[in-house]
């Protein structure tokens, strides 16, 4: 006897399990539904995969909360601005200072210094740009001065230079940083090294004070980092300067090999996984039940033909002939789905057909067939609700089953690369040996959402199964 929705309903929210992955799924469809609103559909093709966007960001760096467990490592900074802190005129000379503040309290240096300047336009004369370090010693160094390019014959005022992609220099490797350095380090602690020496990690010098010989100690403390450009017309304009200081540890996940956040990466694998699991999962239950009832129902020649090709595709590994053929024909998005299902749906087909089978012989059938009742109706009016609860069980169970799929599939390189997803992040962190290197962060969080998001379809399931067999009800 068929129990209705509302009794179905209260069975299933019985279990607190079915409870539980409730809660998850609406928690992993929220952060999707975030994720495609916050990052755009191009985003995976143009930023994440593109090293270039992530150049500033320290590589294979812990999350900046691992501090709390060991010495103090430096945080990366990052400034950016689109104003000056102080802009004084005279003379028809404007002069902007950007002041970037920060508070050096780790036990480890600066691992870049990073200058990035944009948006110039000026009208005369290139502007020229200084920039100082007032320590916590309140020693000023004069670290470096650049002169942005001259104008070509051919050009008109005003002169545009970096509007599209910023200026960037690396401070610590250049000559003319040496040189200053070496002549602070001369003037405020009477030290003769040479720019070659000062060279070698001239952070040591900027961030640090003598402790006996050549030697230096980080000097903690406030720094200002003053950039100052000199513009030669009331016309002329700075769009952004920015400077980063490179730090070993970095955001709530820490970053890859190539500097990428990878808590941006484990939330973009969110959608990509529910999208791939869901929509695969319906598809292959819509074409396998179907089959599944139309063979049950119809037998003869129909049920033989439905049969044969199900025996064929059942006997085929899903895996490895997936792997074949999105090989050769690409890994897209569209083709693994395609390919999941294609060879996803014989399984319950052959179960949908046993239950039919048995449901066929029911007398409400035979009666309705008395009464001249088209097959389609009967199909669609008498058989389906019967196998409903079974499909739907089935449904949600194969979502897990397919998340783990592209998880495979990404894991050994065949996922879509235009989409991050939590298997390429896997299959990237092996490939560059973080499992042997302890970079634990870049592993066993994307493992974890795997297991997490198919655990939450696998508690549904779970709860579903009362509905689906009445012999599993508790007992109250």
């Amino acid at each position: 006897m068929a129990i209705s929705m509302k009794e179905a309903f209260q069975e299933f929210w019985r279990s607190k399990g079915a409870k539980v992955g409730i809660a998850l799924l609406i928690l992993f469809t929220a952060i999707s539904i975030v994720v495609l609103m916050v990052y755009p559909p191009e985003y995976g093709k143009l930023i994440w995969n593109n090293p270039t966007a992530w150049e500033d960001y320290p590589k294979q760096a812990p999350p900046y909360w691992t501090n709390i467990f060991g010495e103090k490592k430096l945080t990366h900074l990052q400034f950016f601005k689109e104003r000056p802190d102080l802009s004084l005129a005279q003379d028809g000379i404007k002069r902007q200072t950007y002041r970037f503040v920060f508070d050096l309290q780790a036990d480890e240096l600066p691992t870049f210094i990073l200058l990035k300047v944009q948006g110039i336009e000026y009208w005369n004369r290139p502007p020229i740009f200084q920039i100082n370090v007032i320590r916590p010693d309140v020693k000023n160094l004069q670290l470096y001065s650049m002169i942005i390019p001259s104008p070509r014959s051919e050009e008109e005022p005003p002169y545009k230079r970096f509007m599209d992609k910023p200026l960037t220099l690396k401070l610590e490797s250049d000559n003319q940083l040496w040189r200053n350095v070496a002549n602070f380090v001369n003037e405020a602690f009477n030290l003769q090294l040479s720019p070659t020496y000062i060279g070698k990690r001239p952070q040591q010098f900027i961030f640090g004070t003598p402790i006996g010989g050549n030697e230096f100690k980080i000097l903690k403390g406030p720094y200002i980092i003053e950039v100052t450009s000199t513009l030669y017309d009331d016309r002329d304009k700075v769009g952004k300067v920015g400077l980063t200081l490179g730090g070993t540890i970095f955001g709530l996940m820490g970053t890859d090999v190539i500097g990428r956040d990878l808590a941006i990466g484990l939330l973009l694998g969110f959608p990509t996984s529910l999208f791939i699991g869901i929509v695969t999962s319906a598809l292959v239950t819509l074409l396998g039940s179907l089959l599944g009832i139309v063979s049950g129902y119809l037998s003869g020649k129909t049920d033989e033909t439905i049969q044969r090709i199900s025996d064929i595709f059942f006997n085929i590994p899903l895996l490895p002939i997936a792997i074949l053929l999105i090989f050769v024909f690409g890994s897209s998005i569209w083709n693994i789905v395609f390919v999941l299902v294609a060879f996803g749906w014989p399984s319950l087909t052959i179960l949908v057909r046993s239950i039919v089978l048995q449901i066929r012989s029911a007398q409400f059938i035979e009666a309705s067939i008395s009464v001249g009742s088209p097959k389609t109706f009967i199909i669609f009016n008498h058989i389906f609700p019967q196998v409903a609860p079974f499909i739907i069980a089935q449904l949600i169970f194969f979502v897990p089953s397919f998340i783990l799929l592209e998880a495979a599939l990404s894991f050994i390189g065949l996922g879509d690369p235009s989409l991050p997803t939590w298997g390429q992040m896997l299959e990237l962190g092996f490939k560059n040996g973080a499992i042997y290197l302890g970079l634990w962060w870049w592993i066993i969080p994307p493992g974890l959402l795997i297991v997490f998001t198919a655990f939450a379809f696998v508690l549904i399931a779970l709860g579903l199964e009362p509905i689906v067999n009445p012999r599993l009800k508790k007992q109250y």
